[in-house]
């Protein structure tokens, strides 16, 4: 079984050529950027990844996390990684100076997260909750609750985790129960249960900062009645360091199919001790704070469901290369000769799809990354406007989209391996247990598409995905501009025309049949997830034709323009029949009466 190695040709492209890292460099908040240094910054984290965070991949998945004595303890070795890792700052990249940060683009610790991911996907759980956590303390909490917390969160030396799920609740966050009584100080008591609270206790840091959903006394019924707080684990000492414990405790550990090292508590507050907890942002206003970390964690889920996806191809196009078995078809050998399984046409085709799809995701992840950090820091208020409502249109997609391809890039990786790949002894089949999670988790992907479709679709009453259908048009007529790309024009339009389509027949009957679009939401999630993959890997081609640097050789680039070519020959027209699957609407589905099923 293979250790995971950054591929750093195709990292550098991506930031390069879809993040624009060049346009990034030249926003005042990063002007200490320098786009050389870039290579250089990548290699030597994709080195530390290799070298410290592989290695504890399996032992996470053998051994697991354990609840021992009411603490949460990770396997031997997880704690020293961790130590090594914040040590080494990889955990804070894009975190604000005044912190210990280096202050550069979300971008780039995008691809922190995605190097952590594949390295050990669980084990990145826990600084990816951390951001999500960080994003709303900066975002909404008190100068006080900062000073106290969010460094400490930043650094590391405490890690962050989000409690938002109740047994009787699941998505729908308007059912919580879990109740806030203030105390007359500024502070609340909390009680109540959450499940499925990732990294909600472990043994990695001497402290944990929990955000909680919760209600105060009269709230309002429904999910207009939710506050968030900042409850600890330990309470602070007079010097800031963990004191006694805050009434937290872990009741359970869920028993997972994958991302084992991941520790998925049930968590009770105010059980036996008082939980006390601070107000995040302003009453009943939870839900507007807590989508403040949950749009950054899904675009997190949608960076693991890359991360996975590389690791796992690696692993198979190792095996492929290696695999002697048969004579391929137009293989010209000897007598008693076999072919590797690379040169068969079926292992050809798996393995060029999981190339296709990775290097798509990339792109529409890094392209993301990089508006988020324009919406937070350029200096022109419209660009700032423009990247922050294509952020809002394309974050479930890459949230849905990515997820999706990651369940079936380690499948693929499987089959290219065949019955071996059934067996836990090759490694592989982990990595497809392990991306199972990520369509669920952070909004099912189901809601994801409901999402885009019911509320995504409607901003600027339709002006945000027009632009965006524009935009892509224009890139199909720059392939059509360059000789070397001139042929997939065509396929790209038919892409994009149907998608237009699509979004024409979902928008013409919102507020007027919404079941018939909600109905329509998840094949329309699909096809725009194909065309928005598409698009990135045309960009990439044109960039490759157009790239002069000689950093990259002319091999590596003209796979670039072949990557393209395959995709919208190959991949592209698998989902045009989404189309008639959106404009069939809710046909068939509740003609069988429930208990018929």
């Amino acid at each position: 079984m293979n250790e995971f190695a950054p591929p750093i040709d195709d990292i550098c492209f991506g930031l390069k050529h879809s993040a624009h890292i060049d346009e990034l460099a030249r926003i005042p908040a990063f002007e200490h950027l320098d786009p050389e240094m870039v290579r250089d910054l990548m290699s030597e984290a994709a080195r530390f990844m290799t070298d410290v965070i592989s290695p504890t991949n399996r032992v996470g998945d053998e051994q697991g996390a354990i609840l021992r004595d009411g603490d949460v303890v990770l396997p031997d070795g997880y704690r020293e990684a961790y130590e090594a890792l914040i040590e080494a700052g990889w955990n804070r990249v894009s975190a604000p100076e005044e912190y210990g940060g280096a202050a550069l683009p979300f971008a780039i610790g995008t691809v922190m997260l995605e190097m952590f991911g594949a390295s050990n996907m669980g084990f990145a759980m826990a600084t990816g909750l951390s951001d999500g956590a960080i994003h709303a303390m900066e975002a909404h909490a008190s100068d006080e609750l900062k000073a106290l917390y969010l460094g400490k969160v930043i650094s590391g030396e405490w890690t962050g985790s989000m409690d938002l799920t109740e047994a009787q609740a699941g998505s729908d966050l308007g059912r919580l129960r879990c109740t806030a009584e203030p105390q007359g100080d500024g502070s609340y008591h909390i009680k109540g249960q959450k499940i499925f609270i990732s990294f909600g206790d472990h043994n990695l840091t001497d402290n944990v900062v929990h955000l909680v959903l919760a209600r105060t006394p009269d709230a309002p019924a429904g999910s207009r009645g939710i506050s968030l707080f900042l409850a600890p684990k330990r309470l602070l000492n007079p010097d800031g360091s963990p004191g006694p414990s805050n009434g937290i405790k872990t009741v359970s550990l869920e028993h997972k199919m994958g991302i084992r090292v991941s520790p998925t508590c049930v968590l009770s507050y105010g059980e036996d001790e008082p939980t006390v907890g601070w107000l995040i942002g302003e009453e009943n206003q939870g839900l507007f704070c807590m989508f403040t970390m949950m749009n950054r964690e899904r675009i997190f889920v949608g960076n693991q469901g890359l991360a996975i996806s590389e690791r796992a191809y690696q692993q198979a196009l190792e095996y492929a290369r290696e695999r002697v078995q048969g004579r391929a078809i137009g293989d010209n050998l000897g007598p008693g000769e076999d072919s590797t399984i690379i040169e068969h046409p079926d292992v050809r085709r798996m393995l060029m799809t999981m190339k296709a799809r990775i290097e798509a995701m990339r792109g529409m992840l890094y392209a993301s990354a990089a508006d988020a950090d324009i919406a937070a820091h350029h200096a022109d208020a419209a660009e700032r406007l423009e990247a922050e409502a294509r952020l809002a249109l394309i974050t479930p997609v890459v949230k849905a989209w990515l997820s999706d391809m990651g369940v079936e890039v380690t499948s693929l990786a499987i089959q290219v391996h065949g019955g071996v790949g059934f067996v836990e002894e090759t490694g592989v089949a982990q990595h497809y247990r392990d991306a199972r999670i990520a369509p669920i988790y952070e909004g099912t992907n189901g809601i994801q598409a409901t999402d885009l479709t019911m509320r995504k679709l409607r901003l600027g009453d339709g002006s945000v995905v027009s632009t965006y259908l524009d935009s892509l048009r224009a890139l199909a007529g720059e392939l059509e501009a360059r000789s070397e790309t001139k042929e997939m024009a065509e396929g790209m339009r038919n892409g994009i025309e149907t998608l237009a389509r699509s979004t024409a027949w979902l928008q013409d009957r919102m507020g007027v049949e919404p079941r018939e679009v909600a109905a329509g939401s998840t094949p329309y999630l699909n096809l725009f997830g194909a065309v928005a993959g598409a698009a990135s890997l045309a960009e990439q081609a044109i960039a490759a034709v157009d790239e002069k640097s000689g950093e990259w050789n002319d091999e590596f680039l003209n796979n670039r323009i072949t990557l393209a070519r395959f995709y919208i020959a190959q991949l592209l027209p698998q989902a045009f029949g989404f189309e008639a699957a959106v404009t069939a609407g809710g046909t068939g589905l509740f003609d069988i009466a429930p208990e018929a099923l």
